[in-house]
């Protein structure tokens, strides 16, 4: 039976931390699923996916829109690309919000701009409208240690109704590999947007759970 709660349409967002896998795994798993994706990298992203994923990713949003296409082969779901001050994009507005929005992975200056209501850019913008539209909105926070203004302003934004999700995968499932580790949290992200997946298999059952 379908989730209730699965998607047709999620925004994705790469920002400049650590974690670039985190963003291609996830962005992967949606399309495979047959979730649209709206896809939005920041500058610093870009730079971070040709650090730790050596994706020279193209800046011309039309471009890298069928870069990914390439890189994901066909999948049954599409892939769209914003441009950072594209504010024409249907997740700049109230009107056409996505159904999630997931910040994977989430800078701590991100956080801070979209704890503070700020939208400089398209993907604080996009943060901005799925708040204030009570859209899931999920952070995947990639820093360590955590300083006190970390801090607040991870409980401003869930106090706000956004769901922050920190890097930090569990080891209980026994991975041997990066791949598994990135996995891990992938899964949780789609367990919270209600998306099936075989990434590793449910706390306590026998079998991965059902989906692709």
């Amino acid at each position: 039976m379908k989730d209730p709660r699965q998607p047709n349409r999620v925004t994705v967002a790469i920002t400049g931390a650590s974690g670039a896998q985190y963003g291609l795994r996830l962005i992967h798993c949606l399309a495979a699923s047959g979730v649209q994706v709206d896809l939005l990298i920041s500058q610093a992203g870009q730079v971070v996916l040709k650090m730790e994923a050596d994706l020279e990713i193209p800046s011309r949003p039309n471009e890298a829109e069928q870069f990914f296409r390439t890189h994901f082969g066909p999948q049954p779901g599409s892939i769209r690309v914003f441009g950072r001050q594209e504010w024409t994009a249907p997740v700049a507005s109230g009107s056409n919000p996505p159904d999630a929005m997931v910040i994977c992975p989430c800078t701590s200056g991100t956080l801070g701009r979209v704890a503070a209501g700020l939208s400089s850019s398209l993907i604080e913008r996009a943060a901005d409208v799925a708040l204030k539209e009570r859209r899931p909105l999920l952070l995947v926070v990639r820093e360590t240690p955590f300083s006190s203004i970390h801090l607040e302003n991870m409980l401003r934004l869930t106090q706000a109704g956004a769901i922050i999700m920190p890097a930090s995968p569990g080891f209980y499932h026994k991975p041997t590999s990066v791949e598994a580790i990135v996995d891990f949290m992938v899964a949780r992200v789609l367990d919270h947007l209600g998306v099936p997946h075989q990434l590793m298999r449910p706390w306590g059952s026998e079998t991965p759970s059902e989906g692709a």
